[in-house]
């Protein structure tokens, strides 16, 4: 599917929208972790799309991508600037209500500062691997990855899917790894969120243990866990039929 751009927030965005093939289902809206875009989900969106029947957005956040590449670094407030002006905006345009989202690492915690602001409806959350406050494991793994990024050649890589790999890698890790950022914590968000919740954790996370899927489940209404083995950050690429399945009754359930 070929990409086109809707203007939220200021800036040009890349996305993709799947046809629904069933009337009275809500749309489901894709988010990405903190390296992705509309691209590094490969075929999970269309798979998605063919196993619900539902309309599924896919987009690439500012800085990602085909999106428009930033000229400021990140603040430790970044994704909530996402959820609550960027995401708003983005889904009127395209005339989206009502949407369930389902968010990858950082789109998870997007995703849970949205639901959780009060603002606007969600029909659900599917949540892969969030984060709703900041590990030590997650501190490590990251700054590993500035190591692998100055030495290998994930530049390259990253550079298949991204507009500028090196200011989309820079943000993310840099903010990450600045000392203001070990205070980011959403907890707060948790019991506001009124919608059911499908919470997905790998069991070999390396970015993040099981404390952040209980930490939901303990905190907010309606949660389902789904821990998951042989599986490390990212559920929809190491264990893609679990999830896909996962999804699929946890959207017809709704």
């Amino acid at each position: 599917m070929a990409s086109r751009f809707v203007r939220a927030a200021g800036h040009e965005l890349e996305y993709q929208l799947y046809p629904a093939r069933h009337a009275n289902k809500p749309t489901l809206v894709l988010l990405h972790e903190g390296l992705g875009s509309v691209a590094m989900w490969r075929d999970f969106p269309a798979r998605v799309a063919a196993a619900t029947g539902c309309e599924t957005l896919v987009y690439s956040r500012y800085g990602h991508g085909q999106s428009d590449v930033p000229a400021a670094p990140f603040t430790p407030r970044y994704m909530h600037d996402e959820a609550l002006e960027v995401l708003p905006e983005l889904l009127q345009r395209l005339h989206i209500v009502r949407p369930v989202l389902i968010g990858h690492s950082d789109g998870g915690s997007i995703a849970l500062i949205y639901a959780g602001d009060g603002r606007w409806e969600c029909a659900g959350l599917v949540l892969m691997a969030p984060h709703v406050f900041v590990e030590d494991v997650t501190i490590a793994s990251i700054a590993q990855a500035a190591v692998v990024f100055a030495t290998a050649d994930l530049p390259r890589k990253l550079g298949r899917y991204h507009r500028d790999a090196g200011k989309t890698f820079r943000r993310w890790n840099d903010i990450w790894l600045h000392p203001e950022f070990r205070a980011w914590n959403i907890t707060g968000y948790l019991p506001r969120i009124e919608c059911p919740v499908l919470a997905i954790q790998g069991e070999d996370d390396e970015y993040g243990s099981m404390a952040q899927i209980e930490t939901i489940a303990q905190a907010a209404p309606a949660v389902e866990l789904l821990k998951l083995a042989d599986c490390r950050h990212s559920a929809y690429r190491d264990q893609p039929e679990k999830t896909l399945n996962a999804i699929k009754r946890f959207v017809g359930e709704l």
